[in-house]
C-alpha cells in the first residue's frame, strides 16, 4: 500500500500521507518543534506510527538521491 502521495489536485501537489491531506511537511514541522509522535496523533488522529516513519523513511529517500550544496558563508 502506498504511505506517501503526489497529487497536483491534493495540497498543490505537495507530498502528503496517503488518503489524506496532511502534508509531509506538517509532520517534519511537528517533529521539529519538539512534538513526540504520540503529541502528533493527538492533533491528527488519522496518523499512525508506521504513517509517521513512513514519512521521515520519504524525506531521507530524497536527501540520499538528491545533491545538496554545501553551504558556503
Amino acid at each position: 500500500m502506498k504511505t506517501i502521495e503526489i497529487d497536483p489536485k491534493v495540497c498543490n501537489g505537495k507530498p502528503v500521507i496517503a488518503g489524506t491531506r496532511i502534508p509531509v511537511t506538517v509532520i517534519l514541522d511537528q517533529l521539529a518543534d519538539g512534538c513526540s509522535m504520540p503529541d502528533i496523533q493527538r492533533k491528527y488522529p488519522e496518523l499512525t506510527p508506521p504513517l509517521i516513519t513512513a514519512a521521515l523513511r520519504y524525506c531521507h529517500a530524497m536527501i540520499d538521491h538528491c545533491e545538496l550544496e554545501a553551504a558556503t558563508a
